[in-house]
């Protein structure tokens, strides 16, 4: 198993510098050329370092918007922050998992302390920095989870607040919001803010067993990839048919079961791979099932970047899907089935570990 922490290459020193840009259509062009750049090296990278290195370029984007930001509000007026925040991330970017493609998943968290304009200030700034990232190529996500709304823009102690709510409404909507704030890492602004957010989150869920059964039945629920055969299944109807659903049948259920194992032994990485290879240094479960998953969560990562995608104004968007042309090639279809059975076992695992907690619980 290859650490995620390794030496950075060229790409990342030549890139991390972007304060000469000075508008979103500006920080637009520098993504598209960024894009460009590691398309042409993704034949010759690991995986581990092609998604390191597309992770930095969404790193040093969102940086230079959010400064962008600041600047643009005091040219409308608005001054200076008129109290420290930090501009945090959620999704596949807090897990430093994004593709090229990536829309948003971000918040706020705001300084406690007193201002009579930090609550028009910072709305007016999420509302910005949002329309920012949508002009640099960031699609506005769909479930709203961007710091332009008031439940993922709060202060420390309202979010202290927040969470605790979340903690003590078992219901699905309540623990969904604290499996994606489970993946919270930090971007920009005062890091002290995201660290106390980070230790309020696992001081609240740390051994809090109705809660970890919560997790576990939001967890249990993914689509179906195998057969009882044990045939890949892939879409039967649409425009899709005969291709395969990467994201929802194999690096969602990875990505949650790993999260999952992660919560239930106290491991506060928010990168799948990072909590994966915690699992496997701590021996917190079956070795025999937790190195696999590691060799089939990068199997993951890599079938995500070739799924099928199409260029619209010089950035990319894909659908998700590996055509079933790739399914074709025998040494990818063998590699895709293993890591379907390894879903298949980690799956029946998690189902077991509920029905012991229910069972318990009745």
């Amino acid at each position: 198993m290859k650490p995620t922490d390794s030496y950075p290459n060229p790409f990342i020193a030549s890139n991390e510098d972007l304060s000469k840009i000075d508008s979103p259509e500006a920080l637009r062009a520098k993504r598209v050329e960024m894009q460009k750049q590691l398309r042409s090296q993704y034949s010759e990278l690991q995986v581990l370092d092609w998604n390191r290195d597309v992770n930095v370029m969404h790193d040093v984007l969102m940086k230079r918007a959010v400064e962008l930001c600041e600047r643009e509000m005091e040219e409308a007026g608005y001054g200076p922050p008129p109290v420290s925040y930090a501009f945090v991330v959620f999704g596949s970017a807090g897990r430093q998992e994004q593709t090229l493609w990536s829309d948003q998943d971000n918040g706020l968290i705001l300084s406690d302390e007193e201002h009579q304009n930090k609550d028009l200030y910072f709305a007016e700034f999420g509302r910005r920095l949002t329309d920012i990232l949508e002009q640099t190529g960031y699609e506005k996500c769909e479930g709203k989870v961007m710091c332009s709304e008031s439940r993922w823009r709060q202060t420390s102690s309202e979010w202290r607040t927040q969470l605790e709510e979340w903690r003590s409404d078992l219901s699905w909507e309540p623990v969904r919001y604290l499996i994606i704030a489970s993946d919270l890492r930090h971007i920009a602004g005062n890091v002290k803010l995201s660290e106390q957010w980070r230790k309020d989150f696992h001081d609240g869920i740390r051994g809090n067993v109705s809660l970890h059964a919560a997790i576990l039945r939001n967890t249990v629920r993914h689509k179906k990839t195998l057969n009882v055969l044990g045939q890949v299944v892939t879409e039967r109807f649409g425009d899709h048919a005969g291709d395969f659903d990467v994201k929802y049948g194999m690096y969602i259920p990875l990505v949650n079961a790993a999260r999952c194992f992660a919560i239930q032994h106290n491991i506060e990485e928010s990168s799948t791979l990072k909590r994966l290879e915690r699992l496997i240094q701590f021996e917190a479960t079956s070795l025999p099932l937790l190195e696999p998953t590691y060799e089939a969560f990068l199997t993951a990562l890599r079938l995500r970047d070739m799924t099928y995608s199409t260029e619209q104004n010089g950035l990319l968007e894909s659908t998700g899907y590996l055509l079933s042309e790739e399914l074709k090639k025998k040494e990818q279809f063998y590699e895709l089935r293993d890591a379907l059975v390894l879903v298949r076992k980690l799956h029946r695992v998690l189902a077991r570990q509920l029905r012991f907690a229910e069972r318990r619980r009745a």
